[in-house]
């Protein structure tokens, strides 16, 4: 597979990375399976996709525990990206960026992972209470000591500033100019894909302008732009899609002329996916762009390897720029 660089310590990844919540959080508790995962991400590792994306409140613990059993034998294929700063409740989620939560976060991410050094670390959600700059010192202070190679920020708070009616992203490039001068950014998370992209508007240039790695979260729209699911099949009650609005039967309906359009760019390409297509698009927004396509079965982890060797044509960019925006909102 194609290789990319993320930030200035130009770290390699595989184009297209793993994002392993799925495996142990938010989709389906009931289709979950420990060692239909640990073939999943095997599999991604041996065709390339190095780049396992996970977090300390996956599951919470668990994923981490099951990206463990994995790195104790093939650390050396692997690139580790985690989280912290969130909390998980019984029926909350609260984040905490004090500098001894994250020390304290790192060292049990460690031996969760079965490993030395975290290749990338990323910060979940800032903290209202704390200053960021506190919580991104005490990072890079693990750093400094050996325990992670890199910091990264994910980009919580679009979703905040449509509500807040701020331009989207605004809270973002705020923070980022702040950390930016404690200690280097190396990445960036936030949702990119066909039906949501307005990370191309600012954030993706501010990345591009200075070296940092994007790394683009839901870039298949919670899997909506594979064309696999059913309109108005519904989903598991702890599936985070059943409270979506875009997962509503109505909506699904109406997006689909999105999903048809990437199909008719995939039949131009003999055995191609919309999936595929849509990850291929991605990997043309730059070379700092890695997308990060969360599965736990290993058939979509291999199909989502392949796209890396998808070439898109200009008449196929043209047509998936042109597609219709999303309906619905996505608050």
């Amino acid at each position: 597979m194609e290789r990319r660089t993320i930030g200035a310590a130009a770290l390699e990844v595989g184009a297209v990375g793993l994002g392993c919540m799925p495996m142990s959080w938010a989709y389906s508790t009931s289709q979950q399976d420990g060692e239909s995962s640990l073939r999943t991400v095997h599999a991604a590792l041996d065709r390339g996709s190095t780049l396992l994306d996970t977090a300390d409140m996956y599951g919470p613990f668990t994923n981490e525990l099951l990206l463990g059993r994995v790195l104790k034998e093939r650390r050396e294929d692997a690139f580790v990206a985690t989280k912290c700063g969130l909390l998980v409740g019984e029926q909350h989620i609260v984040a905490n960026g004090r500098p001894g939560y994250v020390r304290r976060a790192c060292d049990a991410s460690l031996r969760r992972l079965q490993t030395d050094v975290i290749d990338l670390y990323q910060l979940h959600r800032a903290d209202p209470e704390v200053p960021v700059e506190e919580t991104w010192g005490a990072m890079a202070e693990l750093v400094r000591v050996g325990k992670v190679r890199a910091l990264g920020l994910s980009a919580m708070a679009a979703r905040a500033d449509r509500r807040g009616g701020a331009r989207i992203h605004e809270t973002t490039l705020r923070l980022l100019n702040r950390v930016q001068q404690v200690f280097p950014v190396s990445s960036v998370q936030a949702e990119l894909s066909v039906w949501s992209r307005e990370a191309l508007e600012r954030l993706l240039p501010w990345c591009a302008s200075r070296g940092v790695g994007f790394l683009a979260a839901m870039p298949l729209g919670n899997g909506y732009l594979t064309g696999t699911l059913t309109t108005g099949g519904g989903f598991e009650p702890d599936d985070v899609r059943a409270r979506h609005p875009r997962f509503t039967g109505e909506m699904m309906a109406a997006n689909q002329p999105v999903v048809a359009g990437l199909r008719r760019v995939a039949l131009r390409h003999g055995e191609a996916t919309p999936a595929q297509v849509a990850l291929a698009w991605l990997l043309t927004r730059g070379r700092q762009v890695v997308p990060v396509p969360g599965t736990k079965k290993e058939r979509w982890a291999v199909e989502n390897a392949a796209s890396a060797g998808l070439r898109l044509t200009a008449e196929d960019l043209s047509e998936i720029d042109a597609l219709p925006p999303a309906q619905g909102s996505w608050d």
